[in-house]
């Protein structure tokens, strides 16, 4: 349960067994390819750039063609279908799917084509529906909205951007300019708007034109040679021949919904060629032979060996890698569903240690603790068990299952700790049925702890798991001081704060024991100190050693407030078992006849899925929460690299691992 020691690896090879070499290697997922930026002398790149990015447009070319088929036709999918892992394939299936790319793409360029057609249509429908509100104020117009002048007079048609009646108009034009002779004929008019036709003499235009800018008149923005009732229906007729072709592009791209497989199986041969020809670009080429540079686990050089010499003739060497090298966990089946936690935070550098065993115990324990319902819990467990066997979910979903299945086993000790079954819902159901007054202590064949009883008792037990949880993270960093052999920093700033953390435990402890156990941790917390004020100002000079010791116990109220951050055990603990009790009350409200219990059953499957739903999602913020914040920020750097072999990315299928050894 670490790190594992990592090596770097250069491999030499034939030119003429790259293709063999590299597919074996991504298909066993041992080596990251690590990039160099300088060339060998004597060597050069090998530039595939355009027929990489010919299979990364493949690749969305299929993802989009996939999206359309989702929108058009959905795919019918179980509730807990998004479970499922990865198709298992035959390595001789992947011949087959490349044997049918061409087809396939083919058939993606058609839907992304008909879908582009329906996209088309539905912006000239939006056109047209924009025209008809244009053209639905000049309906009583008789004639075209492009007419032109006559050698005798002028004709404008257009709007005004205000309401005229006949006689308003006639005086604004009148106003405007006195000699200018008019007729006009209002064809609508709003609050806003004045649709009007207006002539005058040809001699006139110019004079006609001055006046008409001066009051606003513009022109129709789309004018048309046919009268406006003509245009509409012509517009009409074209919009509903738009929806017939669309629908009909849509039935053609939903004809398709059976190539949905063969799409996602292309998708994922053309990524993993992708894939391969990125490497390619990064090795490097002479006339005979390539080199491959990486990182491999210290574990797995025996296993490369093997492989390379089983489908290749090449030569291998291995070294020792620096702190630029990346980092890879191992962890037993316990603890490794927690390295994805790891990982969100941030991955170990070279200096951390690997803290993913202190992490799974103390998420683990702490969820359950805040969650605390043994109803609960063996639902989680046993659901989660029944997904996992029946979905067989890839590693890193599956990983996820159990992180909380094991929480869910922590949540049933808890539950059965605080006597918490779906609440009181054995008590409460008794008591409905049968008329009696018990209550779950008394149901309960040993001891329980009652949140809301004993809840000073459980606030001090939360505060001293919280006081655990600190030390552990402070004795980590004590540990990794001594392995880089920086005594001072371990034994001065990390032992005396250990100490004085205890020394105060103690002190509390005394304070409800015993007198001597009291001046004991008074003792051991004022020795911790005098040696803090001694020690915290040592990188200091003068006056400034004083200074920064004395400055340095101010740090103790931060560590106050950390163990106060742990009565969050306690609240999320209380609320989850006072919403329960509260549903239970709910559900019992309305007797006991078949009306009453419907009723019963439906308030307690709804109310009790509420709760789960949200404290079980309270429960994992708050935990990942004390895990970064109180434990990780005592030891922990991150900033490490992840180990990212070459290998197999699909989304879709997965080479059968008894077949690729």
């Amino acid at each position: 349960m670490a790190k594992l020691k990592m090596k770097t690896v250069r491999i030499i090879a034939l030119r003429e067994d790259r293709k063999r070499l590299l597919e074996h290697l991504q298909d066993s997922s041992l080596v990251q390819i690590k990039k160099r930026d300088k060339v060998a002398k004597g060597f050069s790149k090998v530039d595939l750039t355009s027929q990489m990015q010919v299979f990364e447009r493949n690749v969305t070319l299929t993802e989009q063609a996939l999206k359309v088929l989702d929108e058009i036709s959905p795919e019918k999918k179980g509730l807990l279908s998004s479970f499922a892992g990865r198709r298992e394939v035959d390595p001789d299936e992947i011949g087959v799917i490349a044997s049918k790319a061409g087809g396939i793409i083919n058939i993606c360029s058609k839907i992304t084509e008909l879908d582009k057609k329906c996209t088309d249509n539905a912006a000239e429908q939006v056109r047209i529906s924009t025209t008809l509100a244009q053209l639905e104020v000049w309906q009583n117009l008789d004639i075209p909205l492009n007419t032109g002048d006559t050698k005798s007079t002028a004709v404008f048609i257009g709007t005004f951007p205000r309401q005229y009646s006949n006689q308003s108009l006639a005086t604004e034009l009148a106003s405007q300019n006195p000699k200018l002779e008019f007729e006009f004929e209002i064809q609508h008019s709003e609050s806003n708007m004045t649709c009007v036709v207006i002539f005058t003499p040809i001699s006139q235009k110019t004079m006609a034109e001055d006046v008409l800018r001066n009051i606003g008149f513009a022109k129709p923005m789309s004018p048309t040679s046919h009268t406006p009732k003509v245009k509409a229906e012509r517009l009409r007729a074209k919009s509903e021949k738009l929806l017939q072709e669309t629908e009909k592009a849509k039935e053609e791209i939903a004809s398709f919904a059976d190539k949905r497989k063969e799409i996602c199986d292309t998708q994922d041969y053309f990524r993993i060629r992708a894939d391969k020809y990125h490497v390619i670009n990064e090795l490097d080429h002479s006339r005979h032979v390539f080199v491959i540079y990486g990182y491999i686990p210290e574990e797995d050089c025996q296993k490369l060996e093997k492989l390379c010499n089983r489908v290749a003739v090449c030569h291998i060497e291995f070294g020792e890698a620096g702190d630029d090298a990346p980092v890879k966990l191992k962890n037993n089946r316990f603890t490794q569903p927690a390295e994805g936690i790891v990982k969100m935070y941030s991955p170990p550098s070279h200096t951390d240690i690997d803290p993913t065993p202190l992490l799974a115990f103390f998420f683990y324990f702490f969820f359950g603790m805040m969650f605390s319902d043994a109803g609960y819990g063996l639902l989680m467990v046993v659901v989660i068990g029944i997904v996992i066997k029946i979905f067989k979910p890839d590693t890193q979903m599956r990983n996820n299952l159990k992180l909380f299945q094991y929480c869910g086993v922590s949540t049933f000790f808890w539950g059965l700790i605080f006597g918490s079954i779906f609440g009181d819902a054995p008590a409460v159901l008794y008591n409905h049925f049968a008329g009696a007054d018990v209550t779950m202590a008394q149901i309960l064949p040993w001891p329980t702890l009652d949140p809301q009883k004993d809840a000073l008792t459980l606030m001090i037990i939360s505060i001293a798991f919280g006081l655990v949880h600190i030390l552990v993270g402070m004795g980590c960093k004590f540990y990794v001081c001594l392995k880089q052999k920086d005594y001072g920093g371990a034994f001065f700033d990390t032992g005396l704060w250990m100490l004085m953390l205890i020394g105060f435990a103690v002190l509390a402890v005394g304070m409800m024991l015993s007198p001597v156990v009291l001046y004991i941790g008074a003792g051991i917390a004022i020795a911790c100190a005098v040696g803090l004020v001694l020690t915290q100002g040592r990188h200091k000079k003068g006056f400034g050693k004083v200074i920064g010791g004395l400055a340095s116990l101010y740090d103790i109220t931060s560590y106050i407030s950390d163990l106060l951050s742990y009565s969050r055990l306690l609240a999320l603990g209380l609320t989850t078992g006072v919403m329960a009790q509260v549903f239970n009350m709910l559900a019992t409200m309305f007797g006991t006849s078949w009306v009453g219990c419907i009723i019963m059953v439906v308030i307690l499957l709804i109310g009790h899925a509420i709760n789960i739903g949200l404290n079980a999602l309270g429960s994992y913020v708050h935990t990942m929460r004390l895990q970064y914040v109180e434990m990780f920020s005592k030891f922990y750097e991150g900033g490490g690299q992840e180990f990212e072999p070459f290998s197999l990315k699909s989304k879709y299928i997965k080479i059968q691992e008894e077949k690729t050894k």
